[in-house]
């Protein structure tokens, strides 16, 4: 039986992963998507196979079981990012409703994963409800937090709440900024990152002041990424064990800090 458990920063013991190569899966493939997905760049495919073979590496040092989710011809480039479409609590996978259209289908084609690896479903955001796991993060074991922007509506904050029913004590809702646009790529985890229940990695010029303020008044004390790397992804880490990160290379000043 699976254990599953409410934590962005407890070790990991086991992960799922979407492979550019099963993601991206061809140049052809990745002609016909990028531009209309809003990526800023083609994405160059040997690179991105070469640099996830490195990330791979550095998770086999923590003795990760690591499994990766098949090539899958109903989705496309976005589905590598495979946090987005799911959510674990104790009691099950939550399966996500995309709100980017064009990520419609990766829900199902996660479920399906997680029913042949015997991981026990929750339930499903439906309708007009819309999440993305990037939306959220675990504050504390009983205590998630949710990005409400773009990506995750009202509606969607309402069936999550109801899935989670004892799991939590405390869902926190974030109200993001509109930045960018609808067409940007940006998630509650676009600003923050959770790297042990008292520390956390912020971009704080973009993060709502009620909720800065709600992280610090637990005890959490905050890392700030410098304006300067926030462009090349330095609020976005990894914890894989308390105070353990992956991060970016590129981001000399977020790592002394």
């Amino acid at each position: 039986m699976t254990t599953l458990y409410q934590s962005d920063v407890g070790p990991i013991k086991s992960i799922v992963l979407k492979h550019p190569k099963d993601a991206f899966v061809s140049d052809e493939a990745i002609d016909r998507q990028w531009q209309g997905l809003n990526y800023q760049n083609r994405p160059n495919l040997a690179r991105a196979v070469d640099e996830y073979e490195r990330f791979v590496t550095l998770l086999n040092r923590f003795d990760i079981d690591l499994h990766f989710l098949p090539g899958d011809k109903s989705v496309g480039l976005d589905s590598m990012y495979a946090r987005d479409a799911s959510i674990v609590c104790s009691k099950g996978i939550i399966i996500c409703n995309m709100g980017k259209a064009e990520r419609s289908a990766e829900p199902a084609a996660q479920e399906a994963v997680f029913h042949s690896m015997e991981i026990p479903i929750r339930g499903a955001i439906t309708g007009d409800g819309q999440v993305e796991g990037g939306d959220v993060a675990w504050i504390d074991e009983k205590t998630l937090a949710i990005g409400r922007g773009y990506r995750t509506n009202d509606e969607g904050i309402r069936q999550l709440r109801e899935l989670l029913g004892d799991c939590i004590d405390e869902l926190v809702v974030v109200p993001l900024p509109h930045w960018h646009g609808p067409n940007d790529v940006f998630h509650l985890m676009s600003i923050l990152s959770p790297i042990d229940t008292d520390l956390a990695l912020v971009y704080s010029p973009l993060m709502p002041v009620p909720f800065r303020e709600t992280l610090l008044s637990r005890g959490i004390q905050l890392v700030e990424v410098p304006d300067s790397e926030f462009e090349t992804m330095g609020c976005n880490v990894l914890a894989v064990a308390p105070r353990k990160c992956v991060m970016l290379t590129g981001n000399p000043e977020t790592r002394i800090r």
